[in-house]
């Protein structure tokens, strides 16, 4: 029995989780060395004085409360307070608490949980920063989409106004066409951002079938010009149908950002040459743009690509803003993308789309 008992007493002191003996009268009765080690008391100090006391002050009242659960007979579990120790530092503990009732006195091991908690602060913080970035975005997108819409309804209008009859170069007679081509198709994307951030109590872009070929020929059509004097080679080999359930101005943003960008990092000395297809797998649908420009070291960039203001390339109009949309724009609406590159052989994004 001695033997046993002496065991009892060096598990008590050994253990590394906090544990202790209180009364019902709210003072400590037994205590482990993990106690004073964590609060930095001494052992003289934390009996001598009301548990309470080393309670963090915004926790006074709650701990207070679940000890009054205790003397009346109901066990605690998980339950989460603060301490506060002899150096003033904050410390989070777990508990587990069985009272007995019979010795007014109440059994509880404790667990160092303060960690944890930072981990969630960190965690919380990040996730409150990237919903701030989120809706300044949105807003920002917004903004710039509902006022350019008067300078380029201006626009269209001084084309209106020209009267092409009267000019017998038909090379000026086709650029103007381009040019008021260009300026109806950037209104009508303007009106889709629009309409798509103006949805009343709704916090995502509503889903419906979009025409991945129709979505491409949009785009291709806004950067006619674009393509033109860089040469631009293009091949589309969409699936038929190739329809998808997601956002029409999502999917036009997501073409024009890729296209765009691969036109923009094209190798010096090549012309841009990229490849638009689709395919269906696995019940769900897949669309890769592929290029042949001068890529990513993706051990380099990888986790980082779809970061807001990432910039990879030094090119003057770089804002490191276009594939952070791409992947906003796909994962918001469930998708998903992925990325394979390597430093001057050109870039694949891998898009999938639940059906």
């Amino acid at each position: 029995m001695e033997n046993t008992s002496l065991n009892f007493e060096l598990f008590f002191e050994l253990s590394p989780d906090l544990l202790c003996i209180a009364g019902y009268d709210g003072y400590f009765k037994k205590i482990n060395k993990a106690v004073s080690t964590l609060l930095g008391y001494s052992m003289e100090e934390l009996y001598a004085r009301p548990i309470n006391d080393f309670v963090y002050q915004d926790d006074k009242d709650t701990t207070a409360k679940a000890r009054e659960q205790l003397t009346k007979r109901n066990p605690l579990y998980n339950f989460e307070n603060r301490y506060t120790t002899s150096s003033g530092e904050i410390v989070w503990l777990s508990w587990t608490s069985l009272p007995v009732d019979s010795d007014q006195l109440i059994f509880a091991i404790a667990k160092n949980i303060t960690h944890k908690k930072r981990l969630e602060e960190e965690r919380n913080n990040m996730l409150a920063n990237l919903a701030k970035v989120n809706y300044d975005l949105k807003q920002l997108t917004y903004t710039t989409s509902h006022d350019l819409r008067s300078p380029v309804n201006n626009l269209l209008s001084i084309f209106s106004l020209i009267d092409v009859t009267k000019i017998n170069d038909e090379g000026t007679v086709e650029l103007i066409e381009i040019l008021k081509s260009a300026g109806e198709n950037l209104k009508q994307v303007l009106n889709n951002y629009v309409d798509a951030l103006s949805e009343k109590h709704k916090s995502y872009a509503p889903l419906e079938e979009v025409n991945l070929q129709e979505s491409l020929n949009t785009v291709l059509q806004s950067v006619n010009v674009l393509i033109k004097s860089s040469k631009a080679v293009i091949h589309s080999q969409l699936a038929k149908p190739a329809t998808i359930r997601f956002n029409r101005a999502y999917m036009e943003s997501v073409f024009l950002n890729l296209i765009t960008n691969a036109i923009k990092y094209a190798r010096p000395g090549y012309i841009p040459e990229i490849v638009v297809y689709s395919e269906k797998a696995n019940n769900s649908s897949r669309l890769v743009v592929a290029d042949k420009g001068q890529g990513f070291d993706m051990e380099k960039v990888n986790g980082k690509i779809f970061g807001l203001h990432q910039k990879f390339h030094n090119h003057t109009d770089s804002k490191g803003v276009g594939l952070y949309l791409v992947h906003s724009h796909i994962t918001s609406l469930g998708g998903h993308i992925s990325v394979e590159s390597r430093v001057n052989e050109g870039t694949r994004f891998i898009m999938q789309f639940k059906e």
